[in-house]
């Protein structure tokens, strides 16, 4: 009997399904009655995603505002380039 949720992926696993439709996991693999989603490591309604950003990635993305301009002017550079060749 499949325990609907299956204890490997999370994935929804149709009613007397052998084995679960997206990873494959059955009763050889350890999928049996007792089988928990605890394990997994799935965030629930408490995760705080703010938090989890700040903690993974450090923070705010900060990006150099001059560069942006740089390649603005270098874009602009060969273009005309291309066109002082093109009328000449």
């Amino acid at each position: 009997m499949s325990p609907g949720t299956c204890p490997h992926c999370g994935a929804d696993v149709p009613p007397n399904a052998t084995a679960c439709p997206e990873c494959g996991a059955d009763e050889t693999t350890d999928w049996s009655e007792k089988a928990r989603q605890d394990d997994l490591g799935l965030p629930d309604d408490s995760f705080d995603y703010e938090a989890f950003v700040k903690r993974e990635f450090g923070g705010e993305k900060l990006r150099p505002r001059g560069m942006r301009w740089f390649w603005w002017m270098v874009a602009v550079l060969v273009l005309g380039l291309f066109v002082w060749r093109w009328v000449r």
